[in-house]
């Protein structure tokens, strides 16, 4: 995640981080992402059925019965594993959540362990009953995704009428104190939405938005042609932090992330560079804290079955099953050979990302994505929208031709 507020807008400093000693048990949920133990937040697909058929679905989610998911015993032996383990989050996703008959039921039973608890929701079944439960168990966050306006997101979503049953329910968590916030995956179909996602921000008084960018996979792996270009990409990011801006000169901050892409990090540095040079360098210590790519290491996934997952993209790959060992052990497990260059990535990538100057920053990005497209694991992730000069190969160039007309020099 790269917090665009608390970057551009300064509303986190890097004392703000200190402070707690950068351990993930003690810092506030908002500055998790600067933790330096790394301790996972774990995204726990608690169902693969879901009311809704989005193209875009990473679980390839259907309104059907899987079978094999974990039974109410078995998650609560899961979120004794999570709670075990130290995990600082666990993250109901699906499908979609609100479908499986125990949510209530888990989330306090996490609550009761120490877990902060979050869900990731289409947003069309939060009645008013549903909000004020989840107001009794102290969930932490409410994540409603959305991909536009009602024509664009009904479209996206399969559903007629799924747009106004998601209002609905944000303006039900509204009205019972819950923290909501907006989930909005760019892609060429939307991306002339985002305007109309920070009207909405503001008209319903929504505190907080997260940008994704898209991830090739599941159902979203037939959307590769629709991912923004490199140009697009810029546009877009210049757009949601020209809007963060102006929300916080108005008096109207919002949290704003972007997702799934820490070039967006190195590109929020450079323009405050041009723009505030003063912030810029608070910005880079920031961004060291972050480190990028968080997938096997600030990130896990455990699907419907128990599989664990570096991140809820990663699918094909699984590292071990809960119902088989502890998750502690699955994610630390210095036998399973790609795991542990997976949390040391920067070693392993190759080509552009192997030469960039902000690897320590950008973590070598989306793995998911560089397979995806190329089939290679540590190839160059190619939803980076860096220019060679911005990442110091036009440097690296000029270098070797100096070299090479040095030793030319030599020879005459």
């Amino acid at each position: 995640m790269i917090g665009i507020s608390k970057l551009f807008c300064g509303t986190v400093e890097p004392s703000d981080v200190l402070r707690y000693g950068r351990q993930s048990g003690e810092l506030p949920s908002h500055l998790l992402q600067f933790s330096k133990d790394k301790k996972p937040v774990v995204v726990w697909n608690c169902t693969r059925t879901c009311n809704l058929k989005c193209v875009h679905c990473y679980s390839g989610s259907k309104n059907q019965k899987y079978e094999g998911e974990l039974s109410t015993d078995e998650g609560m032996q899961l979120i004794d594993q999570l709670a075990d383990f130290k995990a600082p989050v666990i993250l109901f996703s699906g499908g979609e959540p609100f479908l499986r008959p125990d949510l209530f039921e888990l989330i306090e039973y996490a609550g009761s362990k120490g877990l902060r608890t979050v869900i990731s929701t289409n947003g069309t079944l939060i009645s008013p009953d549903v909000a004020k439960r989840l107001e009794s168990l102290n969930l932490s966050y409410v994540g409603v995704s959305l991909d536009g306006t009602e024509p664009i997101n009904d479209r996206f979503r399969g559903l007629q009428g799924a747009y106004r049953q998601a209002i609905e329910g944000i303006r039900n968590c509204r009205k019972n104190g819950l923290k909501v916030g907006l989930r909005f995956t760019i892609n060429r179909r939307n991306v002339g939405e985002i305007d109309s996602i920070f009207k909405i921000l503001e008209d319903e008084d929504i505190p907080r938005v997260c940008f994704y960018h898209l991830v090739y996979s599941g159902r979203g792996s037939h959307l590769i042609k629709e991912a923004l270009d490199s140009a697009e990409t810029r546009r877009a990011v210049d757009l949601i932090i020209d809007h963060t801006v102006d929300l916080h000169k108005r008096g109207l901050p919002k949290e704003v992330l972007t997702v799934d892409n820490h070039a967006d990090g190195v590109y929020v540095y450079q323009r405050l560079l041009r723009e505030n040079p003063e912030r810029a360098r608070e910005v880079l210590e920031l961004l060291k804290f972050n480190a990028g790519n968080s997938s096997g290491q600030g990130i896990a996934c455990v699907s419907w079955d128990g599989t664990v997952h570096p991140d809820q993209f990663w699918r094909h790959l699984e590292l071990g099953n809960v119902r088989e060992r502890p998750f502690g052990e699955i994610w630390t497990d210095p036998n399973n050979e790609i795991l542990m260059k997976i949390k040391d990535k920067k070693q392993h990538v190759t080509g552009r990302c192997a030469d960039c100057k902000w690897l320590h920053i950008c973590g070598g990005n989306f793995r998911v994505r560089a397979e995806a497209v190329t089939g290679d694991l540590w190839a160059p992730d190619p939803a980076c929208y860096l220019t060679d000069e911005e990442v110091g190969l036009e440097d690296d160039l000029a270098a070797l031709d100096e070299i090479g007309l040095a030793r030319e020099k030599e020879q005459l």
